[in-house]
């Protein structure tokens, strides 16, 4: 399979710059994810690969091939991908069968036999076997989506498109798509390209993960590296849930918030220099207020919210001397009321110093 490289590509809607300067590598057999909120380019990222818009500014590479420059736009049917859409866009007068097949009528060389084989294959993979001439009316939201899946890679694509293809499913369905998306991605390897708002999908169904804001990419990197080492605040607060803490640092590895100290792992701060630490909520460590006697980043602090999630507890915590309230996830036992004083404590390698800014 190619991979995909987008060079300094750029799309604007008059004054609105949608995707801005964006450059991106997909690699061969890759499938990552565009995430960001609504109107940060995502879509139109999509289209401008898929073909359906032509760039202003920028290239698109498949492998050797350059199929979008503003000088000339391969259009989408030469272009051997498939794209899945948030609608599914399946033929209702059509059976199950027919809608897989569809695109098989235009690939030379095949028989209807060696069409039929390939459907009846395709539906097996996607465990909708037996289901051949049942129509999309009759089937549920997540088996639509299977058939939408199951018509994209018959065709066997180089580079499967996918906009938000499970946004319309309710929340269970759509965990368990998450994983047999990834299971597909598995099975045939394409490179994939994958839009979605949504980060819990980004994190379990992607290699790799592009945060994009205002046309640009803000980061790119692994789940693992977007969630722990997140780079600016707008991807450290995206990713997960995070509490910022705005602060100046007065040593190499440590960061004043008024009268608090905090240590960072990192020895490289500027002192005297603003720095911003991003510290998820289940880093901080709660205990009895004698726990937090002592040591580094430790405090004491005042309960002022508990809200139970069955498997953990989600804490508002009021930290002494300080205007600082800071969100803690910890286990159901101990369970700390609300009043109730608490000793809490943050590890240095927690404490991830954030850039000052974000792309515009």
């Amino acid at each position: 399979m190619p991979g995909v490289i987008l060079k300094s590509l750029s799309k604007r809607y008059g004054d609105v710059g949608a995707v801005d300067g964006l450059s991106l590598e997909v690699k061969p057999g890759e499938l990552l994810a565009l995430l960001g909120p609504s109107g940060c380019g995502k879509t139109t990222t999509l289209r401008l690969v898929a073909g359906f818009l032509a760039p202003e500014a920028g290239e698109i590479w498949v492998g050797d091939r350059c199929l979008s420059s503003p000088a000339s736009v391969v259009p989408p049917e030469r272009r051997r991908m498939a794209m899945i859409f948030q609608s599914y866009a399946l033929w209702p007068h059509m059976t199950v069968a027919q809608n897989v097949a569809y695109g098989l009528r235009f690939k030379p060389g095949l028989s209807r036999g060696d069409r039929e084989a390939r459907v009846r294959e395709m539906l097996r993979v996607v465990q909708l076997a037996g289901y051949e001439r049942r129509y999309p009316g009759e089937l549920s939201g997540g088996q639509q989506q299977r058939v939408a899946v199951a018509r994209a890679l018959v065709v066997e694509p180089e580079i499967l498109l996918l906009d938000e293809p499970l946004s319309n499913l309710d929340a269970n369905l759509r965990e368990e798509m998450r994983f047999e998306i990834r299971r597909l991605h598995e099975t045939f390897g394409n490179t994939t390209l994958y839009v979605t708002h949504d980060q819990g999908e980004a994190m379990v169904i992607s290699d790799r993960i592009a945060v994009l804001k205002a046309g640009k990419v803000a980061q790119a990197g692994t789940a693992d590296d977007l969630y722990h080492r997140p780079r600016t605040r707008f991807v450290a607060e995206f990713i997960g849930r995070t509490n910022v803490l705005d602060g100046v640092a007065v040593a190499r590895d440590t960061v004043a918030h008024g009268h608090l100290r905090l240590r960072v792992a990192t020895a490289d701060l500027e002192p005297g220099a603003r720095v911003a630490l991003s510290i998820r909520p289940h880093q901080l460590r709660l205990g009895e207020p004698g726990a937090a006697a002592g040591g580094a980043n430790a405090f004491r602090g005042t309960v002022r919210r508990a809200a139970f999630l069955g498997d953990s507890v989600d804490y508002e915590i009021a930290v002494a001397d300080s205007d600082l309230v800071l969100r803690a996830a910890a286990a159901p036992t101990p369970r700390f009321e609300v009043g109730a004083a608490v000793g809490l404590r943050i590890e240095p390698a927690a404490c991830v110093p954030l850039a000052e800014s974000d792309p515009r």
